[in-house]
Order: structure tokens, then sequence, then C-alpha cells
């Protein structure tokens, strides 16, 4: 029981670190890490996340690949320049960062193991490639039952759930790899990485790619988790439907320097603006449906915290706009503050190794 305690005191310890962070390299080796591991397999990208010294260390990949015919001398400059790839079917697989660049190359968009937060029912090979890049960041357990906590989204609200096959399929991996896999929500991810002062209580929102998962959390037990369908992806999709662009170069433009403190200018910061007000307004209503229907409310006596992360929280003034569009709804419960998480990026990765700390034996 003692040695418990002090797992979870290492684990709260950890919630408080400092994230440092940085991409994966092309040609680098997958890391056999030591001690927990958290893992957050998203739509854009899966991230690592290890306890060490006074930080904690994430590494990121792309979660994407692409596909160029077979040849032997293709191959053999492949492995000379450390390309991360596999072959099947006559076809290379192009992995991670290395995809990306290719894609460039070929003015081509790269192909994707995730849509919507959830495994891509339309890639066939997706599943392997998935498990591909995950190996890139990873080898074989250097112990046997090393604990791994991986980040799973909630049942989407608005579409079919098939998280459980999502789930399964990543735990089923995992363990090949001589892992201990545990699950851990999104939403609940982001509690554990930015809600210990207010000893995980709150709302935790992590708004990625593919999806935004929402977590009502008390006492760092998850009450309430659910995801809508609807993300990065969502705005930039729609931006280029409604401005005749390619999803792709929404993206690129939106990451630049788009900023929602400011007058749009342009029809494309207009559109952004526009889908970006839908976006939010869409996931405070469904938290306002949600909340209401419910009876697992508890009586909690102080306001709570609601706390964002993912990439789609990141550009200026998104905040303003979140705080500004809560008070379109009512709530059930009272809010003490909006925060965006410290490092959004790597938010859940974080969330799920600190859970991951706590569970070790």
């Amino acid at each position: 029981m003692a040695e418990n305690l002090e797992n979870v005191d290492t684990a709260i310890e950890a919630s408080k670190k400092v994230v440092v962070s940085r991409e994966k390299e092309i040609g680098e080796s997958a890391e056999h890490p030591k001690g927990p591991v958290g893992l957050d397999i998203g739509t854009s990208h899966i991230v690592m996340a290890q306890n060490k010294g006074k930080q904690v260390n994430t590494v990121k990949q792309l979660n994407a690949f692409f596909t160029i015919p077979y040849s032997k001398f293709t191959k053999k400059i492949l492995v000379e320049n450390d390309v991360s790839f596999y072959e099947k079917n006559n076809q290379f697989y192009i992995l991670g960062y290395s995809a990306e660049n290719f894609a460039k190359m070929f003015n081509a968009n790269t192909r994707r193991t995730m849509e919507q937060g959830l495994l891509n029912a339309h890639e066939e090979e997706g599943i392997t490639v998935l498990k591909s890049i995950i190996n890139t960041l990873i080898k074989d357990s250097p112990r046997r039952n090393e604990v791994i906590c991986f980040s799973v989204p909630g049942a989407p609200l608005d579409g079919p759930d098939s998280v459980v096959y999502h789930e399964s399929i990543i735990k089923m991996h995992l363990t090949s790899l001589g892992y201990k896999p545990s699950s851990i929500n999104e939403g609940l991810a982001t509690v554990m990485a930015e809600l210990a002062n207010d000893n995980f209580t709150g709302i935790g929102i992590s708004m990625g790619g593919g999806m935004c998962n929402i977590c009502l959390s008390y006492l760092s037990v998850p009450i309430i988790t659910y995801s809508i369908q609807k993300g990065g992806d969502y705005i930039d999709t729609m931006v280029g439907i409604s401005v005749g662009e390619k999803a792709t170069t929404i993206k690129s433009m939106k990451e630049k320097d788009f900023s929602l403190s400011s007058p749009p200018r342009d029809r494309v910061e207009t559109a952004l603006e526009i889908y970006y007000i839908e976006l939010v307004r869409s996931l405070l209503k469904s938290l306002e449906t949600t909340l209401l229907k419910t009876d697992k409310i508890p009586k909690i006596s102080t306001p709570v915290p609601i706390v964002l992360s993912g990439g789609t929280v990141l550009p200026t003034g998104f905040k303003e706009l979140f705080k500004k569009t809560l008070r379109e709804v009512n709530l059930p419960i009272n809010i003490s503050q909006v925060k965006i998480a410290d490092d959004p990026l790597n938010t859940t990765a974080k969330g799920a190794m600190v859970m991951a700390l706590s569970e070790e034996i």
C-alpha cells in the first residue's frame, strides 16, 4: 500500500514538471524507454512521454504515410538515407516525417492511419502502418510488463462508436512489444497533466486534429467522457471547400500566423474565423446538453476550471473566443477559470505518462 501511495506522489510531482519536446529525427532509432511511458495516439501525431529527472521529455512522430512504387534502386536510396519504410505489394510505405517530405516533393497529400480520432476504415493498410509508426518511437520493452498508458477518445456523440475496436488494436500491439498497456481518455489525460493544483477536478478538453474530447473529472475520477468528431481537420476541410483551396494549404496558412484576436485580412482568414466560432459553439452546446441531461454530476462546492489542450487551441485569441462563447451556454456547474495548457501539443502524452506512473507496480 505504501509503495502504491509513493507512486501516486511521484505521478503528482511529474504532472507539475515542465515538458521538453522535440520531433523525431529522420533516421533516428526507436528508444527502449526507461520507466512508465505515456503515449498520445493522435490523428495528426503520435507522442511518447517519459519522466526524466526534473522534466518530462516527449518525442513526436507524424502519424502519416506515403506510398511509392517498388524498385531495388529506390530501396537502396531509402536505406542509405535512413528513411523509415516497409514494403508490401510492390510498394514502399514511407512513414512519419519522411512521408511528409515525399508528399511535398510529389505535390500531393500524405495519407492518414486515423480519421476523426479513430482508425481509418478506408485505409486497408492503416493498422499495419500505425503499428509501424509506433515502432519508430518505441522498441520492445526492456523489461517485461513495463507500464505504458495510451490515449483513447471518448465515445462520439455524433457518429458510430468504434472506440472499443480502436483501443483493442493498440492494446494488442503494445502487449506484443512486451508492455503492460492501459488506456486513458484523452480529456482525462488533459486533467491529469494540468489540474494537480485543483485536485484533478475540472473539465479537460482536448481539441486535436480529428476530434474534440471532453471529460468532467472529480478527484481524478472521470465522471463524464465523450467526443465530438470535429477538430482542426474539420476546420481545414470546410475552409478549403469554402474558398477553393486544398485542406493542406489551409492548414499551413492557419499554423503560420493566423490570429483570432485581430480582424481577418483576407477571405481565407474570414472563413477560418467563421469555422473556429462554429466549432467552439458546437463543442460548448454539446457540453451544455450532456451535463444538463445527466444525473452523474457530483455535488461540487466550489467552481471548477476548464483546461484546453491540443493543436486547435494554438491561435492567438482562442481562449478569449472560448470564454466569450461560454457565456452563451448555461452549464449546471460553475466555472472558476478557462486556461490553456502549458504545452498544448504534448498535454495528452504527459497526462498518459502521469497515469502510467501512478499505476506502476
